[in-house]
């Protein structure tokens, strides 16, 4: 039977506490692929779950004076639900470790390949990572700490069976070199070519005096290692041993999402496991980067892991998977902060997307009582109908690649185009002129590109398509991607007027005299903190990944400093150079998207409109602003 399932994993969540932001950032990731790849007519298998066993687990047990089995149960229940079910993860499996099922498999995959010669028993003496569940040799411990987590190591000396690893390390590493595919992204693949280069040792898969976890098949002293035992769930996952007709159907994973600090585990121990066996490999491991707190890494452990559910709480799922997605670029390391959060729900969802919704659905209800329909005389060449079927291009192939986020930037551009055409056409101009075709044909234009943008956001979002089609008088759900073809929608759109799409996320502060309230007046020795002084740009260009930044250039009059400002949508980079501009000067400086931005630019806004304030006639920089 040939292969007819997609089959994407997570990494399986080791319950030793509750899961944080960074573990949803990675689940939340698969979701939207999966929902996109149901969306093109694809069969799915999505699966995720819980790696339950090992030491940390029986200790973590212990100290809480219950049983390891009482202990996971009571995490694994906080995973799927509330966390899974609240962020709307559209899993097909939930594997867990300790579940019957996955005992089979791992017994029966441990015992063929001691059959085969590929295990054998020894004595194992070395070091072991009790928090990464990892053993090292004195090679790579060095000074005493975890190589990936630099915590304490222990040192074990005990009887134990080893997997042959050493015997894979040629045909590993030539496997690489000849699917540049496997191990995404290229960073990825060279840190894993390089590890290979290092030599690779047997390893040892099991442990003795430890009772929680899979028994050796015929030596029950002995317990199967944590992580050997928990790669194998995407074997059982599939019916390994048991379903053939499944398991031939879904096998190999076509897509493999790990954290990177795991895709040794992944895409080197994995595939070896898996050549050994004669087991085609997955075809594609990729390994994200991880989201951060300022410059460290996020965990429990560290104290500084976000609960998703707090920002659900606050600000609703769909801004929350709209943030993971949107602002961290899929395969970089991303910064978290609340604020941005707020920052990007506020931009992007509640004054573009939203704004866009209330404005059309408005004005269909004002000049043409709530119904639009495209007259005959529309011609077919129309901005919104060539920006549309760009952006259905440029998004598909962006799914294609797992590129989520540049993905949802080219949505982003879409529903900029489209307010845009309302201050280009002014359909209220067009009422009173009496332009009754032309107002049709904008109207529908806005309306059916709505439409388009419910569907390319179907993947990311779970709640705003529905309420936005809602609007529109599309009272069923999207049914395939084919659905964002412009002009594949009805032929008339009778609107109902909603609540906001997304209403603006106001977040209190308390009034200070740093930072006064708006009714609040400001002496002037607080404004003369202030340094604001005329400067001169000198180089512009967009920041890469963010379709709003722009990094800049400018001569202060001492000395040149880098600016990043979110101005690129209303200025092109080589129309700034030469430009006249008014900066901040003593802005405390702050990392954007990794780049360290030292000062701010003065802008006026007004709706959609921004212009930079500047000088009115050419003085020198480093002038004073006052």
């Amino acid at each position: 039977m040939a292969k007819s399932t997609w089959y994407l994993t997570t990494p399986i969540y080791y319950p030793s506490d509750r899961l944080h932001i960074g573990h949803a950032y990675t689940t939340v990731a698969a979701d939207a692929l999966a929902r996109y790849h149901r969306l093109i007519g694809q069969s799915v298998w999505f699966v995720t779950g819980s790696d339950e066993h090992g030491q940390k687990i029986q200790r973590r047990a212990e100290e809480k004076g219950v049983s390891a089995q009482d202990f996971v149960d009571d995490i694994v229940g906080q995973i799927k639900d509330p966390l899974w079910k609240r962020l709307a993860i559209s899993y097909d499996d939930f594997i867990r470790t300790t579940q019957t099922r996955h005992h089979r498999v791992v017994q029966a995959f441990f015992h063929t390949l001691q059959e085969r010669g590929d295990i054998y028993k020894g004595v194992y003496e070395g070091w072991y990572c009790l928090p990464c569940e990892t053993f090292w040799t004195q090679t790579k411990v060095g000074s005493g700490n975890c190589p990936d987590c630099g915590r304490p190591v222990e040192r074990v000396r005990q009887q134990s069976y080893f997997f042959r690893l050493s015997a894979y390390q040629d045909r590993m590493r030539q496997y690489i070199l000849d699917h540049p595919e496997f191990i995404q992204p290229p960073t990825r693949r060279n840190e894993m070519l390089a590890f290979l280069d290092e030599g690779l040792e047997d390893l040892s898969i099991s442990r003795t005096g430890l009772n929680w976890g899979i028994p050796v098949p015929g030596d029950p002293e002995h317990v199967i290692y944590v992580w050997f035992d928990a790669l194998l769930n995407y074997l059982t996952a599939v019916g390994y041993a048991s379903d053939p007709e499944k398991f031939h159907a879904t096998w190999p994973p076509d897509l493999q999402l790990v954290g990177k600090e795991i895709v040794r585990f992944h895409a080197i121990i994995w595939p070896i496991m898996l050549m050994a066996h004669g087991l085609a490999l997955p075809r594609q491991v990729f390994g994200h980067g991880w989201l951060l707190i300022g410059d460290t890494k996020m965990s429990k452990s560290r104290g500084n892991a976000v609960d998703p559910l707090d920002l659900i709480d606050r600000y609703g799922v769909d801004a929350v998977r709209y943030y993971l997605l949107r602002e961290v670029p899929f395969g970089a390391d991303g910064s978290y902060t609340e604020d941005a959060l707020v920052l990007r729900t506020n931009v992007d969802l509640a004054n573009d997307l939203g704004n866009l919704l209330h404005r059309t659905v408005a004005m269909i209800g004002r000049f043409l009582q709530g119904s639009v329909a495209l007259p005959p005389t529309a011609h077919p060449d129309r901005v919104l109908v060539r920006e549309a079927r760009r952006v259905a291009a440029a998004v598909g192939r962006k799914m294609d690649e797992h590129n989520l986020s540049e993905a949802l930037v080219e949505v982003g551009q879409l529903v900029r185009a489209a307010n845009r055409q309302i201050e280009v056409t002014q359909p209220w101009n067009l009422a009173k002129a009496g332009r009754t075709d032309a107002l049709h044909t904008v109207l529908f234009d806005l309306a059916e590109t709505l439409r388009v943008i419910s569907v390319f956001l179907t993947p990311f979002l779970v709640e705003a398509p529905a309420r936005l089609r809602a609007q529109l008088g599309l009272h069923t759900p999207v049914a395939d991607w084919g659905e964002t073809t412009f002009g594949s929608g009805p032929g008339r759109y009778s609107v109902h007027p909603g609540l906001p799409l997304f209403p603006r996320i106001e977040r209190d502060t308390a009034p200070s005299a740093e930072a006064p309230t708006e009714t609040e007046s400001v002496s002037l020795e607080v404004f003369e903190q202030l340094k604001l002084a005329v400067a001169t740009i000198v180089a512009a260009e967009p920041v890469a990944g963010a379709d709003r930044l722009l990094k800049i250039l400018v001569d202060d009059g001492e000395r040149t400093r880098t600016v990043v400002s979110g101005i690129r949508a209303h200025y092109a980079p080589e129309t700034l150079i030469g430009k006249q501009v008014v900066l901040v000067k003593n802005l405390r400086p702050q990392k954007i998207r990794g780049i360290v931005s030292e000062g701010m630019l003065l802008a006026a806004s007004q709706g959609n409109a921004l212009t930079l304030v500047a000088p009115e006639a050419a003085i020198a920089a480093g002038a004073r602003v006052q």
